[in-house]
């Protein structure tokens, strides 16, 4: 008994027509008759009852069609299981992040996930949420992660809410300490020069958007750096920053970090992909890495 054999019983089966069933494996009817018959005698029992423009199953045919059906599913299955670990050696997961994420999330989640797989290529493409949600449209990214809510939700999408994570306010230990030291409110920061990222990033428009919601314009002593050069400036005291917790926790010790209260100000972190496409199974792997990051000193990170 041979798969093949069996394939070709099945379609007989749903289609009740032999011709048909030819056409649809892509063999002659004489050939898959044939192939009928071998696995007929192999059995030793007819499964079909041949009549002129009627086929049917005989009761040997009925009983072995629902098992022949499991047999090819369990095939397709294993195959697909070998395939997919046969990519695990080799192959590329293509990622997204925010710089802030590249900075704090990524660097430990990289290392794992390449110590497992290291015959995997990661591709990793540091970019504003708005663009990383464009690049995931149009396919040039596996998976993102974003700063919710997206600038441009989209039901092409689906994201995963990873982790809520505070920010804090940074800032050179030789100046005066914002608020009272110990803590700080968002309003305290009305007096403050603020070290202010460049357009396009999320944690510009979230502190520019706390600070209008306290009531004031926030002043900016230098403005369009990246995270780097925001720690930079705030340790060589040119103002004040505010950055994710995690980015100030990896800091140098030449930073005070001043959590910030009343209320605090958080952001939350998502996983997306394409709703419409299939992740390869290199991309699910690393989205299990990362999922299964909670209890390693990161915020709670909760599978969904």
């Amino acid at each position: 008994m041979q798969f093949h054999q069996l394939r070709y019983f099945v379609t007989v089966a749903e289609t009740r027509h032999f011709t048909r069933a030819a056409e649809a494996m892509h063999v002659t009817q004489p050939s898959l008759s044939q192939q009928i018959r071998a696995l007929e005698h192999e059995l030793g029992a007819d499964l079909f009852l041949r009549a002129r423009g009627n086929i049917t199953l005989t009761d040997a045919g009925e009983a072995l069609l629902p098992m022949a059906r499991r047999i090819l599913a369990d095939a397709d299955a294993a195959r697909r299981e070998v395939q997919e670990l046969a990519e695990l050696r080799r192959g590329h997961v293509r990622l997204g992040a925010t710089p802030s994420l590249c900075t704090g999330l990524l660097p430990d989640v990289l290392r794992t996930y390449h110590r497992q797989y290291p015959g995997i290529q990661l591709l990793v493409q540091e970019s504003g949420s708005h663009d990383l949600v464009r690049d995931l449209a149009r396919g040039a990214l596996d998976l993102a992660l974003v700063v919710l809510p997206l600038p441009s939700p989209s039901p092409a999408l689906t994201t995963e809410e990873l982790l809520r994570e505070d920010l804090v306010v940074v800032s050179a230990p030789n100046l005066p300490a914002p608020g009272d030291g110990r803590q700080v409110r968002i309003s305290d920061l009305e007096h403050e020069q603020l070290i202010m990222f460049r357009h396009g990033y999320d944690l510009r428009d979230l502190t520019v958007a706390a600070c209008r919601a306290a009531g004031f314009e926030p002043v900016f002593a230098v403005e369009g750096g990246e995270m780097d050069a925001v720690l930079g400036f705030a340790r060589a005291g040119l103002g004040v920053a505010i950055v994710p917790g995690m980015v100030a926790r990896n800091a140098d010790p030449g930073l005070r970090v001043t959590p910030i209260v009343s209320p605090s100000l958080q952001r939350t972190i998502a996983l997306a992909h394409r709703t419409d496409v299939a992740l390869p199974r290199a991309a699910q792997e690393f989205r299990r890495t990362l999922l299964g990051r909670s209890g390693s000193g990161l915020p709670a990170i909760a599978d969904s």
